[in-house]
């Protein structure tokens, strides 16, 4: 019989590599995987300019190009319906090359698209693979990364998505020199090189090793774990902690074996998830269908989809102005997204997403005020007004970039069992999308119906009410092994946390 090289209570005396190497390859692998969001965010971002021109090229009544600025997200409901399966059957790697294929023919057709239809069927292409790319990029990081950096390293996806968003600004203004039937083309079809470096890219990622472990392959798992965990101790702890979620025993060490009682392919899945879930798994799914919901239904796909058109009404007239403004949201976003991760592992998630909550309902509050005194006032240049629309566009972005975010993909990618990880995210990202899509479908026409700025004040009452949700809900999850993740839920509370120190001990807090 093969072994894998884990036997109980042993400890292969192979000469390990360095610690920084290790740490490194783990990095490497979230990075590969996160490649995956900087074109989404480029597909997000630059349709934000790019809109401009094509409504004026393609002569676009208001309600067909909100119609195509928000479809893409409906779109990804077919991707984000399909990836928890997909990733099961053929596992997360090839899951994120077949994102990567959607993504390239997406860009192809719409930088070629002639007509209104056209470049609506290059929307729903891409569309599938952003359903796909949300989905497993989060996940896939979760289940390579080491406890005690996984909050780090799984919002490495959000950071990508807005440096893609930037990329995406940054397009615009260049490409807006060209003339206007060409600008916008090469705006939207130049998404398609990045798509080509992916696909190679992720050839080089191994495997998760918690799928390899449903698999029944013991041996590759232990092998990607010796490469990711920072000791080969925490490799053989991580395979056994799998192991045991996974319902395996512990003495089933050989490097293939048959998983007992297997529910293959993500069968039975959907009755443990929703039709006859435990309670910790009911808390779990509220948990993560709620910070899904308040992520998008907050606005901040009005702002980054509608920047321009935002800060038209706040008074920037020229399309340069209006596409520079944009650009510093991109820059604003994008470092505040940073900080956030380089401290969701030492503040939790839970305190970040208070935070950004709270920050984002005082800005969305001050925006929605100054724009409706700028409205009252038409044909007056009202200084303070403006400078406050574009401020708190701007403290917006940063308060959601610091928290909200990051820590959605986060918490959302960890505290479902292993079984019901995939297809458990993938519900998550599914409403993500489609509140994403009412809201870039719906905003134009929200506008005109409550005003600019009653429409920013709607989206501060959703703030100030996840704020409650958040605070109410949401059990702290920094540094809690995946496969103990469950024990925090089915109290519907946040009072009871428990949180395990570095040296792994377990502390439960009472507040």
């Amino acid at each position: 019989m093969n072994s894998s090289g884990i036997e109980k209570g042993v400890v292969s005396e192979e000469v390990e590599p360095p610690r920084g190497n290790r740490s490194r390859f783990a990095f490497a692998c979230a990075i590969l995987a996160s490649m995956t969001s900087i074109i989404l965010g480029y597909d997000i971002g630059v349709m934000s300019g790019a809109a401009i021109f094509i409504k004026d090229d393609l002569k676009l009544s208001d309600v067909q190009l909100e119609i195509l600025m928000g479809i893409l997200n409906i779109y990804s409901l077919v991707g984000s319906g399909a990836a928890g399966r997909t990733s099961d059957w053929i596992g997360r790697r090839y899951t994120i090359v077949l994102a990567g294929a959607f993504f390239f023919c997406g860009a192809l057709l719409m930088g070629f698209a002639t007509n209104y239809p056209f470049i609506m069927v290059g929307r729903f292409v891409a569309g599938i693979g952003v359903g796909y790319a949300m989905m497993i990029a989060p996940v896939y990081t979760a289940e390579v990364a080491p406890a005690s950096s996984r909050g780090f390293l799984s919002s490495f996806p959000e950071i990508f998505i807005n440096i893609g968003i930037l990329l995406g600004y940054v397009s615009n203004y260049f490409f807006s020199k060209l003339p206007e039937h060409l600008g916008w083309r090469l705006m939207l079809g130049i998404g398609a090189i990045p798509a080509v470096c992916l696909a190679i890219g992720v050839l080089a990622m191994p495997e998760s090793p918690r799928w390899l472990v449903l698999q029944g392959r013991l041996g590759n798992a232990f092998k990607v774990l010796d490469k990711i965990s920072n000791t080969k101790e925490e490799a053989i702890s991580r395979l056994n902690d799998i192991k045991r979620a996974a319902g395996i025993p512990e003495d089933m060490t050989d490097d293939v074996i048959v998983v007992p009682n297997r529910k293959s392919a993500g069968k039975g899945v959907w009755k443990d998830l929703i039709v006859r879930p435990t309670p910790a798994v009911r808390h779990i799914l509220i948990a993560c269908l709620g910070i899904h919901f308040s992520q998008q239904a907050s606005g901040i796909d009005a702002v980054v989809l509608y920047s321009p058109t935002i800060f038209l009404k706040a008074g920037l007239k020229s399309k340069n102005d209006q596409l520079l403004a944009t650009v510093a949201v991109g820059v604003v976003k994008t470092l505040f997204i940073v900080v956030g991760t380089c401290v969701v592992d030492r503040f939790g998630r839970r305190a970040l997403l208070l935070t950004s909550m709270g920050g984002m309902f005082l800005s969305l509050s001050a925006l929605g005020t100054s724009l409706t005194v700028i409205d009252r006032n038409p044909g007056q240049t009202i200084k303070w007004a403006i400078g406050l629309s574009v401020t708190t566009v701007m403290t917006f972005v940063a308060t959601f970039s610091i928290g909200a975010g990051p820590v959605t993909w986060v918490y959302c990618s960890e505290i479902f069992p292993v079984r019901l990880r995939a297809q458990g995210a993938s519900l998550g990202v599914m409403l993500n999308r489609l509140m994403s899509g009412i809201i870039g479908m719906t905003f134009l026409s929200l506008s005109k119906g409550l005003t600019i700025g009653g429409a920013f004040l709607l989206f501060a009452g959703v703030a100030a009410a996840a704020w409650t949700f958040f605070f109410t809900f949401l059990p702290e999850t920094r540094g809690m092994p995946l496969e103990e993740m469950e024990s925090l839920f089915g109290s519907y509370t946040a009072n009871k946390k428990k949180n395990v120190t570095k040296e792994g001990k377990e502390v439960v807090e009472e507040h």
